[in-house]
């Protein structure tokens, strides 16, 4: 959620940001209104609300006649007190529903536009802007998965529907081991491991900001009225709603493991084969809650730890500045690492980081102590360490000729020191 008072002071500042998203600015007149109207509300409820109980002393002072005068205007006020109230708390409600509409302030630097508007801030493995062939056919992902019998869409189509699938073999091996090994550099950085819930209640995927624009991505289980999650970020962002955080220490740092659940709403037609876009994956997530003055340092380190990975699992990709309309609603910043996609000669997202500064902290009543006592608002970052769709990119990097896949050297050790994938028989 917006900050009031950066909104009130620095009103030109959020309509840029709104303007750099692609969103509304005229949403950021209608808050200040609304703001305005609380106030007003508020301050006529506190004056009436003196006047009652200066009231009510005279009453208690007086005798006879005028004290049944007093008793009758008495309750006239009551009736005004509380009608005022409502209005107040009216104002109040709209005022904060409004502001929760207003997605956070962008931070400076980042590209202004939509989907194609990014920066390439690098390219890892290779010089870029694509990776050359090799000297045989490439296959693509599903083709090798199912010669390695590590794959299986059929039947999970045949169990679950479209976009569903099997991990079998070596399939259910290397998820396993790209899952462990980004537990364990996340572990080796202080990060603490976390097998999260997958269900969570509306006020917690509401206020990691995941039920607006986005809100036909998530599945809703209606007779609980609870949420399937798309990220662990929602469980970990909700662990410390409404606490007050001690974080001088240094941030705090959380590595969450669970399923995922996306609808894939709006991608008809879109990576329909194999395992690119599907309903359920697994991922391991960071999740940091960190000082605002730390929290871009944070960022980068995040950044790095998500390389770190990539360069475990041996693969070429680029790093993007994400453009302003292509973030989520709670992040101010985010930077994409994409693999290299040699079936489709193009870049895969595989992993992401953002920096959603005070935006979901404030929506989840998370504040942090200082040291002279006071309270104030933390920041909260987040970033992909390894997902299914990784195997994907390993795969079709790694292949050889025959069908077989050289297993990265980084990742050998969670395949009890397999080297290569070979086909199965038929």
């Amino acid at each position: 959620m917006i900050d009031l008072k950066v909104l009130r002071d620095t009103p030109d500042l959020v309509r840029d940001s709104q303007r750099a998203r692609g969103a509304d600015p005229g949403l950021v007149d209608e808050v200040l209104a609304a703001d305005a109207r609380r106030r007003t509300c508020l301050t006529q409820f506190e004056h009436l609300r003196a006047e009652q109980k200066a009231h009510g002393r005279r009453v208690a002072q007086a005798q006879g006649d005028e004290r049944q005068q007093l008793l009758a205007h008495g309750k006239v006020m009551a009736e005004q007190v509380k009608a005022l109230q409502a209005d107040a708390d009216d104002a109040e409600r709209a005022a904060k529903e409004l502001s929760r509409r207003i997605d956070n302030l962008v931070e400076p630097g980042v590209p202004a536009g939509g989907e194609d508007d990014y920066v390439v801030l690098e390219y890892v493995g290779h010089d870029g802007p694509g990776v050359d062939d090799p000297d045989f056919a490439v296959r693509d992902h599903l083709e090798l998965g199912q010669m390695l019998g590590a794959i299986d869409t059929e039947r999970g189509a045949k169990v679950s529907g479209a976009r569903f699938y099997f991990l079998t073999g070596i399939g259910a091996r290397l998820e396993l081991a790209l899952l462990n090994a980004a537990v364990d550099l996340a572990v080796s950085h202080g990060f603490t491991p976390t097998i999260t819930p997958t269900l969570v209640k509306p006020e917690v995927m509401a206020g990691t900001g995941f039920l607006g624009a986005h809100a036909a991505e998530i599945y809703h289980l209606g007779t609980d009225d609870l949420y399937l999650v798309g990220t662990s970020e929602v469980a970990l962002a909700g662990y410390h709603s409404g606490e007050i955080l001690d974080l001088s220490g240094g941030p705090l740092r959380y590595a969450g493991w669970s399923a995922c659940y996306r609808r894939e709403a709006g991608s008809h037609g879109k990576d329909t084969r194999g395992i690119i876009r599907v309903h359920q994956f697994h991922k391991v997530e960071a999740f940091a809650w960190t000082s605002v003055e730390d929290a871009a340092a944070e960022h980068q380190r995040l950044l790095e730890l998500e390389k770190q990975m990539l360069a475990l699992a041996d693969l070429p990709y680029r790093v993007i500045d994400t453009a302003a309309g292509d973030l989520g609603s709670s992040a101010a910043r985010k930077y994409d690492c994409e693999a290299w996609l040699p079936s489709q000669r193009r870049y895969m997202e595989v992993t992401s980081t953002s920096n959603c500064t005070t935006y979901q902290a404030r929506r989840l009543g998370v504040r942090e102590r200082l040291a002279d006592g006071s309270t104030r608002t933390p920041a909260t970052l987040n970033g992909t360490l390894a997902t299914t769709r990784w195997i994907v990119a390993i795969l079709e990097n790694h292949q050889r000729a025959d069908g077989s896949v050289v297993v990265p050297a980084g990742l050998r050790p969670y395949l009890g020191g397999l080297e290569v994938m070979e086909p199965v028989a038929p």
